[in-house]
């Protein structure tokens, strides 16, 4: 899937450009590209001493579009959060919910003003969680990214093992192909990630840890699913399903298949290993895959001798960015099991 699987806080991309006033006084809050950040201003007519209690809570009401259920998460009466939104429209000036029975709906200030409210509210997360893992190494968080075909199997087992003696430390997991991770590193959203090909990036250091074959997967029916080796070379003819482009064992693929002397016919495109092996089976086509965490049925999957059809894993930190004591220990976790990442 292009989507990600993560646990943990989200921010959403946009910002408001609305003007507020409070106490008589205008103050912009748009921020100017290319200027310094401005310190707070926690005066009597800050909006930041204001506003800053109720963020939560409007937020809570936003994501829910509903008082009673944001009050139920928020362990607070329904009719104090109700009031509490109504002061703050009337603070503003705008109106953030349109009303419908008990039912509410973001109005396009309440969309604007939450997308700056949830990057306030992560900015303070990260603040917090980055001072607790300065002062507690054994707790914290790691924002952990890796490749599709490693959810099943590798990454529950590198997590399980690693939290034995780190009980307290807790991770955002990022499922994604490649390149989309390597762009999620460079944004800040990522510590680290497990991908493949090893990138090699000046603003990035990266790590080869293991290497994992590739199988020629086949219809349990064809005319090469008794075999138990095949060169590359003999799937010539035969129509190939793959990864998207983009996608580093798509990459592979296509290299491993010019390699063998010929440049493969693609039926169908998809983003999932498991996907294929699906279209596989239906006898549409063949694919390069590693192996599957669990046998499918359905297909006959083949080593291939020529060329070494084999995929490297590696992981990727950005240069020169610290660490705080949890993500310092999975990064030497990690490293210390070259060689033996991929269970055999």
């Amino acid at each position: 899937m292009h989507g990600n699987a993560i646990i943990d806080a989200v921010a959403h991309n946009s910002s408001s450009g609305q003007p507020l006033s409070h106490n008589g006084n205008v103050k912009d809050i748009r921020a100017r590209a290319g200027e310094p950040a401005e310190t707070a201003d926690l005066g009597v007519d800050s909006w930041a001493l204001a506003l800053t209690p109720r963020l939560a809570q409007f937020a809570a009401v936003a994501r829910h579009e509903h008082v009673t259920r944001a009050a139920h998460e928020l362990g607070m009466p329904q009719s104090t959060l109700s009031r509490a939104i109504v002061r703050l429209e009337a603070d503003l000036g705008v109106a953030l919910f349109a009303r419908r029975g008990r039912a509410l709906s973001l109005t396009p200030a309440g969309r604007a003003f939450l997308a700056s409210t949830e990057r306030a509210l992560l900015d303070v997360e990260r603040a917090t969680e980055s001072v607790r893992a300065d002062t507690d190494p054994t707790a914290g968080k790691v924002a952990f990214g890796f490749l599709h075909t490693m959810g099943s199997e590798t990454v529950p087992g590198l997590i399980r093992t690693f939290r034995a003696d780190h009980p307290r430390v807790r991770f955002q997991l990022v499922q994604n192909y490649g390149e989309a991770m390597i762009e999620r590193l460079r944004a800040g959203d990522l510590d680290l990630c497990l991908t493949s090909p090893v990138p090699d990036y000046p603003d990035l250091v990266a790590r080869r840890l293991d290497e994992q074959k590739l199988r020629l997967v086949v219809p349990d029916d064809h005319p090469l699913a008794a075999r138990k080796r095949v060169r590359l070379a003999e799937a010539a003819g035969e129509l190939f399903v793959t990864l998207e482009p983009g996608y580093g064992l798509r990459r592979i693929t296509d290299a491993l298949c010019a390699e063998a002397g010929f440049t493969p016919k693609i039926a169908f495109e998809g983003e999932e290993a498991e996907t294929l092996r699906g279209l596989v089976a239906a006898g549409l086509g063949v694919a390069l895959l590693p192996p599957p965490a669990v046998p499918r049925p359905g297909v006959a999957e083949l080593t291939v001798t020529a060329p070494r059809a084999v995929r490297e894993i590696g992981l990727a930190w950005m240069d020169g960015h610290p660490d705080t004591p949890p993500v310092a220990a999975f990064k030497k976790f990690l490293l210390g099991r070259r060689g033996k990442l991929i269970p055999r």
